[in-house]
């Protein structure tokens, strides 16, 4: 085996995972930030405690125990062993490149091996990582992820009444009766019903003016599958115009999703009018019926070039109407950061929930509001 530079254990952690996907063993994104963490812990000195922490984390199915057991023994023992491994992984090159240097592209071009080229960002594991600085490989990745999310939120009181084995409020007359035919017509045992509950709507506002340009890429992932992921998910973007995209969203396919995202939105990466969108949200959405006893995610980091107090009275009638109103910056991780933005300044008064949305880990906090508000 082969290592083209020095690496720490996390840069090692993801190898691992490239090599056992090309053996076509699953590893998805949330086992190998598992997997890291349990090396955090363990260190990777000894061998039998990698050995269990990465078979722990990210082999789900027995009969992936064999090859695991094999790329083990070539990553981690240093060593080749035909006898031992199926003729094709006989001999295995991997090679680590950072993106500071490229001395492993030349090494691996050099050798007849097979070979494993692994890019890997050297900062910061990829759930901690700020969007903004994401490759295209590290989005796919991520989108992965997010499709694991699930958004459900509290239930909602609904109009139908079920069944219940237990004295509800008001009689079920109707099983009452049917049950009494067994009894030659005596109601021997009262039947009743209690309200029920149905799921309750989740209405993403989606900021894609220039500003949230190196987020709106990501947070349209996350919009996406939440809308493909769930029932009762509406999906707006807000620009210099309102537009609703949640049609488009709800392709399973994520690329073709986000293309004919990409083509009905207009105003992608333009100027930004959140108080004028806001109403006509309101006007035509909202008030009348949409955001009535919803959960509504607004993502923007703010900047507005209209007036504040109309961001204000959109989002005070907003207020009124939602269940829960939470807000989504980006831009809120930064050091030192305060809402000193007119137009996040006017909205944060009205906010149930500030939170952050930068990286995987701020977007997996977001799930758990969502799924507590």
């Amino acid at each position: 085996m082969t290592f083209a530079v020095e690496s720490s254990p996390d840069e090692i952690a993801v190898a691992f995972a490239r090599v056992l996907r090309s053996l076509d063993i699953p590893t998805p994104l949330d086992s190998v930030l598992t997997f890291m963490n349990a090396l955090s812990l363990v260190g990777i000195d000894d061998r039998e405690s990698v050995y269990w922490a990465g078979r722990t984390t990210l082999v789900r199915r027995p009969e992936d125990i064999p090859a695991y057991n094999n790329a083990f023994q070539v990553f981690w023992d240093h060593r080749e062993s035909p006898e031992a491994l199926p003729e094709e992984l006989s001999h295995i090159t991997v090679a680590l490149d950072t993106e500071e240097e490229g001395s492993a592209d030349g090494e691996a071009q050099a050798s007849d091996e097979p070979t494993i080229t692994v890019r890997f960002s050297g900062v910061e594991t990829l759930s901690e990582k700020d969007f903004a600085e994401y490759s295209d490989d590290e989005m796919r990745l991520a989108q992965r992820f997010m499709e694991t999310l699930r958004m459900a939120g509290p239930p909602r009181p609904s109009l139908r009444t079920v069944s219940t084995p237990r004295r509800g409020t008001r009689p079920d007359m109707r099983r009452t009766v049917r049950a009494s035919l067994a009894a030659a017509g005596e109601p021997m045992r009262r039947r009743w019903t209690q309200k029920g509950t149905k799921p309750r709507r989740i209405v993403f506002l989606l900021d894609v003016s220039g500003s949230m340009e190196p987020y709106a890429r990501a947070l349209v992932r996350f919009v996406h599958a939440g809308v493909a992921g769930r029932q009762r998910v509406e999906a707006f973007t807000l620009g210099t115009r309102l537009t609703r995209v949640t049609r488009e969203l709800s392709s399973k396919d994520p690329d073709r999703a986000l293309r004919s995202t990409g083509e009905s939105v207009r105003d992608w990466s333009g100027g930004t009018r959140l108080g004028e969108t806001l109403r006509l949200f309101n006007d035509e959405w909202g008030v009348r019926g949409m955001a009535r006893g919803a959960i509504v995610v607004i993502l923007s980091d703010g900047w507005d070039r209209g007036e504040p107090h109309v961001l204000a009275e959109q989002m005070s009638r907003l207020k009124r109407v939602a269940f829960r109103l939470v807000w989504v910056n980006p831009l809120k991780v930064t050091p030192g950061y305060a809402p000193l933005a007119r137009g996040m300044a006017a909205a944060l008064p009205y906010v149930d929930d500030f939170v952050e949305g930068h990286s995987l880990d701020a977007l997996e906090q977001l799930t758990r509001v969502i799924n507590h508000a």
